[in-house]
């Protein structure tokens, strides 16, 4: 079994051919956002081209770096010189950039984004200093659009696994859940609970124990979780090391939904290399700990990223949460004690224990320390994967980080956490992200994803469209939620069609309350959310709805739901009463 330092030692050697060899290195992003912009086929355009011209050179997909808005990304670092990127390149441009600098050692025309490194390539700008990179303080990200996922000596070349041997010989297993504690890490799935805190909990239970990582992520605008484990899967596969060493678990699932073919086949091989270098398995980098982890699959439920429906789909069966008490510390999958964290909470720890509880917490605000990672969509100019730290304002985000609003419109509002989020108005853009402050606000940072809108959507047209979501994807098991779910979609329906009455404001309010009091999961708990935020920030587009008869934008003119004759109870909502048996 290799010690640390001995694939340490083989991994620097890795790295030195890559990036002082005889050939150039060549990296292409090929996560989501380059794939959907056609990396693959760019991908190909380079090999065939290398191949015609008889250059040798070593070519890797990697991750994200963030600025997805100029994938597909092309990088290309010569031997002991600065890395040089081309931005939205296309598969005819291959051609002309290798002929220009490979050959010829001059900037091709076009598609130039900048180079990254200590010395200028050929007068490029440095790509450091546009806001999209130099305002990003990357943590779990890290890695991103820099290593290969498939080579996992780069990754220990770049300090990987180091946090995870100085736990096994330096620290105590309640050392390390201090220092988590100590580091004000919060989960970063939505709850924002305390993660060392949760991991406490597993402590005094005897074995089998599971560590159970939540990368369901079927939040609409939201790619972050799948974003670490397409570009660096082995930093969540460390964290889950520390996590069962932490609390004296046996095994780890990583939970991922069907059909999620990059980040599965990417963790999948992530896992296979972690056994193949004795960092997963038996006795790991020497020592007395054992831990194995695999992948676990889910179908489309959006419910399935409740913590208990997880488990639940774990073990086989259909994907509806659990009643609680227990909880799953005590109960867990097939019984057993089991934590469940998502993907971005498990990626923090290595580089937590590697640099300490107070280098962690010394970056953020009050009680939301570190970063976040915010998946910046919808009518904004530069969309992208950003981790900043915690303490940014939405408007730095949004302005300094995203460029704005295109098109010279108005921002209007900001969808986030999710479709069990809220709404914020353009008056919001100096809340910053802290899990606190932008609940007071009226919404959730939840699972990071932050869309933005302009002028020309109506507040009643984008809560109907979020209301649809959690209705559809209800899972059907407790009435509050199946039933209330329902009734706030024929309500804010029946409004965006000029149908609607004064009252139904007070209507949606009372039919919120009873499913926050008594649905059996955060689903029912949180469907509220949006409505309740969108009508605090924008009264004036309801009121028009339901007193004017007119939306404001015209984005509400095309009904959602079929015709209200084939909708039983869409004007009222009381139900059939049963019929008294004759005497």
């Amino acid at each position: 079994m290799p010690s640390y330092q001995e694939l340490k030692s083989q991994a620097d050697e890795r790295w030195h051919e890559l990036t002082n060899g005889d050939v150039p290195w060549i990296r292409v992003g090929t996560a989501m956002c380059g794939h959907a912009a056609g990396a693959f086929q760019v991908l190909d355009a380079i090999r065939a081209e290398l191949d015609k011209q008889g250059i040798a050179a070593n070519v890797d997909e990697v991750g994200c770096l963030g600025i997805c808005y100029a994938e597909p990304l092309v990088d290309i670092q010569k031997p002991g010189r600065s890395r040089l990127f081309f931005g939205n390149v296309g598969a005819d441009d291959i051609p002309a950039i290798l002929d220009a600098y490979l050959v010829n050692d001059r900037l091709p025309k076009g598609n130039v984004l900048g180079y990254l490194g200590e010395s200028a390539e050929l007068g490029a700008p440095d790509l450091a200093e546009i806001p999209g990179i130099k305002l990003q303080h990357r943590i779990a990200l890290r890695n991103g659009g820099n290593i290969a996922p498939n080579d996992i000596l780069q990754y220990i070349a770049t300090g990987g696994y180091a946090g995870l041997n100085k736990a096994l010989y330096d620290l105590q297993p309640d050392e390390v859940i201090k220092e988590i504690i100590d580091s004000g890490l919060r989960g970063r799935g939505g709850a924002a609970f305390p993660t060392g805190v949760k991991w406490s909990f597993m402590v005094r239970a005897e074995p089998p124990k599971y560590i159970l990582c939540n990368c369901e992520e079927g939040d609409p605008g939201a790619y972050n979780d799948k974003g670490i484990l397409e570009s660096d899967p082995h930093t969540l596969l460390e964290g889950m090391c520390i996590a069962g060493y932490a609390t004296g678990s046996t095994n780890g699932f990583v939970f991922i939904r069907h059909g999620h073919n990059g980040p599965i086949s990417r963790t999948e091989r992530a896992i296979e290399q972690a056994y193949e270098k004795g960092l997963l398995g038996k006795n790991i980098l020497g020592s007395d700990f054992s831990f194995e982890i695999e992948v676990a699959l889910t179908g489309e439920s959006y419910v399935a990223g409740e913590e208990t429906a997880l488990m639940e789909a774990i073990e086989g069966h259909r994907a509806l949460p659990r009643f609680r008490p227990p909880f799953p510390a005590a109960f867990g999958v097939w019984g057993r004690p089991s934590t469940i964290n998502n993907v971005k909470s498990l990626a923090y720890a290595p580089e937590i224990i590697s640099n300490g509880a107070e280098w962690f917490s010394g970056i953020g605000v009050n009680r939301s320390t570190g970063t976040a990672i915010v998946c910046l969509n919808g009518r904004v100019k530069y969309p992208g994967l950003y981790e900043v730290p915690m303490g940014m304002t939405l408007g730095e985000v949004v302005n300094d980080i995203g460029g704005g609003v295109p098109d010279g419109k108005s921002l209007k509002m900001l969808q986030t956490g999710g479709p069990l989020g809220g709404v914020l108005g353009a008056d919001s853009m100096d809340v910053h992200i802290d899990f606190d402050e932008m609940r007071e606000a009226g919404a959730i940072f939840g699972s990071g994803g932050v869309i933005v809108i302009d002028e020309d959507t109506c507040a009643v047209d984008i809560t109907r469209n979020l209301v649809a979501f959690t209705q559809y994807e209800s899972c059907g098991k407790c009435f509050p939620c199946r039933l209330g779910m329902e009734q706030l979609l024929q309500v804010v329906e029946r409004i965006a069609i000029f149908e609607g009455k004064s009252e139904d404001l007070e209507l949606l309010r009372s039919i919120g309350q009873t499913m926050e009091a008594s649905s059996l999961c955060g689903h029912g708990q949180l469907g509220f959310g949006p409505i309740r935020s969108a009508m605090q920030h924008f009264e004036a587009d309801f009121t028009a709805h339901i007193e004017a008869k007119r939306c404001p934008t015209g984005s509400c003119l095309t009904p959602m739901l079929a015709p209200k004759s084939t909708r039983p109870y869409a004007t009222d909502f009381v139900p059939p009463q049963p019929q008294r048996a004759k005497a």
